[in-house]
């Protein structure tokens, strides 16, 4: 199989782990006789130094014209106070590939329960997938600051149909796994939480789309971000904004010992996208001690995706033999551990041997 990729490293440790990434997704090319061919483009911090505005339409068009974008991350602190920020080529990225729904499965290593802040009795167990909306919200309304800088604003708007697309592919993933959709809002204070929870209600209903046998729960914010600490084995399909979602799966983080470690992707109307959680870090840039996990179980994630399913197996056993085996980088093993590039090595050597 033949399929073009787009690799927009990003911004600080984004090209490290995304050179990772490209060395397992080769090992898999050649031991299952498929030829990846990769795109590079740029996006974030380096764009904005290149070509001065943080994502170019080549880049867009690029993305627009592969099978998949796998993308590293994005942020440069010395843009930190311009109006033209890292940041916003993502969003634009997001917005003009219409990736509406985001997909981040939270899974606990029985290795690293060690060097989980939270005990082992709340984590042990833990599978849960976070669904969030990706393209509305307050990340993308009506933005201003006033002309003497004293007052500002962010606007958050949704509508039902942006709500009922992604509560559709969430109730559709909840009834292939523990049949349970937790939806996360404030709806106390929030009139766009209101509608989350009236959409939700109707689908839910909907006696053609065939998902009563899921349950249906609600939480607002708050309580959610306890109960995940508290009790996150309560979990199976939890659905959120793009603010909230944004917020959780950054929390999740501490239940599986490192932020390096969650993949994600984000599907929607055009080409899909790929990338770890993590942000830039650009304080450990260049030094070979970013974990790449995070961004080469979403290569996994773009396998499955491809119809590749054991070729995704394969690097999904191949990470968990690494961690039981302790070839992490620092975060995960403080006391002995390895490089960014001796984690792909290992990996590597696993996938062509296996």
């Amino acid at each position: 199989m033949e399929k073009n990729i787009a690799v927009l490293s990003g911004d600080g440790i984004g090209p490290e782990v995304i050179n990772q990434s490209l060395r397992v997704l080769d090992a898999i090319g050649t031991k299952y006789d498929h030829k990846f061919i990769y795109h590079n483009c740029l996006i974030g911090g380096i764009s904005i130094e290149k070509t001065g505005i943080p994502i170019s339409k080549s880049t867009l068009d690029t993305c627009l014209e592969c099978d998949s974008i796998l993308f590293g991350a994005i942020g440069n602190p010395k843009f930190e106070n311009s109006k033209i920020r890292p940041e916003q080529g993502l969003l634009k990225l997001r917005k003009k590939m219409g990736v509406y729904c985001n997909i981040r499965p939270i899974k606990v290593y029985k290795k690293l329960f060690k060097i989980s802040p939270i005990k082992k009795k709340y984590i042990e167990n833990v599978d849960f997938i976070i669904y969030r909306e990706l393209t509305n919200g307050i990340y993308f309304g009506k933005k201003g600051l006033s002309l003497n800088q004293t007052k500002a604003y962010d606007v958050c708007n949704y509508e039902k149909k942006t709500i009922s697309r992604i509560a559709t592919a969430a109730f559709k993933a909840a009834v292939k796994r523990k049949k349970k959709v937790t939806l996360v809002d404030k709806a106390n204070v929030l009139e766009t939480s209101r509608l989350w929870r009236e959409t939700l209600k109707e689908i839910h209903l909907n006696l053609n789309l065939n998902f009563k046998e899921v349950q249906l729960d609600y939480l607002f914010i708050d309580n959610a971000s306890m109960q995940m600490i508290f009790n996150p084995q309560k979990f199976d399909i939890l659905l959120t904004d793009n603010m909230f979602g944004d917020i959780l799966s950054d929390e999740a983080s501490a239940i599986t010992g490192s932020l390096g470690l969650i993949p994600s992707s984000s599907i929607g109307k055009k080409t899909p996208m790929y990338e770890p959680i993590h942000g830039s870090y650009p304080q450990a840039a260049g030094k070979n001690i970013a974990n790449p996990l995070g961004s080469i179980l979403s290569v996994a994630m773009m396998l499955e995706d491809f119809g590749m399913k054991k070729e995704s197996f394969l690097i999904k056993k191949a990470v968990n033999n690494s961690i039981k085996n302790g070839v992490s980088t620092k975060d995960l093993n403080p006391k002995y551990s390895f490089s960014t590039k001796e984690v792909g090595d290992f990996l590597i050597n696993y996938i062509i041997n296996n």
